[in-house]
């Protein structure tokens, strides 16, 4: 085999990859297995996909390596085949907001709008939680809280925010994280805890960053 032959197989090995991102469902659906393993069931209510839509993209996923599956009973369960996938999607995307200016307008008309204040860095964070001198809330779904989280973080899940607020002090700061840099549950969450008076801020991305940069995490097996 020449050096030539091989690059070009191995770069066609390689575009496989490409070819599987290549998706916009396929990014949203390797965003929520960032937070931990779901049926198809569960990522196609996530997604807002049918069932049969969701299957098909996981398959993508499945053959080019990305994702792999446990079966439990009935129900086939997804999951990253391992961490460098979540830092795939997270290079790709600060590689978009960096170079795709469709990607920076986006941000700033619907992200930046939502939260001018400057997010609070995981350095910083990680500091302030050690010092005992801050809240951390995690407002995405009780399951994803379940399968891993910040450590001390409180799980109210955004829906239930405005139901539980006494569970979070008046007088301490509260930073508030989701699925990554542009989930939407966060900004959403310290819209609402400003309005009702509390020092709130989000963190810069979500925790499979955190997870991925090689930060303490705890998992939870009990209910709020």
């Amino acid at each position: 085999m020449s050096n030539l032959s091989f690059k070009k197989q191995l770069y066609a090995q390689i575009a496989r990859l490409g070819k599987a991102v290549g998706s916009g469902h396929r990014l949203e659906l390797l965003e929520y297995l960032a937070q931990g393993e779901r049926t198809v069931e569960a990522l196609a209510r996530l997604s807002g996909l049918s069932v049969a839509n969701t299957s098909q993209h996981l398959q993508i996923l499945r053959q080019s390596g990305l994702v792999s599956t446990r079966r439990e009973g009935l129900y086939v369960h997804y999951r990253l085949a391992e961490s460098q996938v979540a830092l795939l999607v997270e290079v790709l995307g600060k590689l978009a907001a960096s170079q795709l200016a469709e990607v920076e307008r986006l941000v700033q008309n619907y992200l930046t709008k939502k939260d001018e204040m400057e997010p609070v860095p995981r350095a910083e964070l990680l500091t302030r939680v050690r010092d005992g001198i801050v809240t951390v809330l995690d407002v995405r779904p009780s399951d994803e809280y379940k399968a891993g989280h910040l450590p001390g973080a409180i799980n109210i899940p955004l829906k239930e925010l405005k139901e539980h607020l006494e569970m979070l002090p008046r007088q301490e700061d509260i930073v508030a994280y989701c699925r990554g840099p542009y989930c939407v549950l966060a900004y959403e969450a310290v819209a609402q805890l400003r309005q009702k008076g509390f020092k709130a801020r989000r963190l810069e991305d979500g925790y499979p960053e955190w997870k991925l940069a090689g930060l303490p995490v705890e998992e939870d097996t009990k209910k709020r």
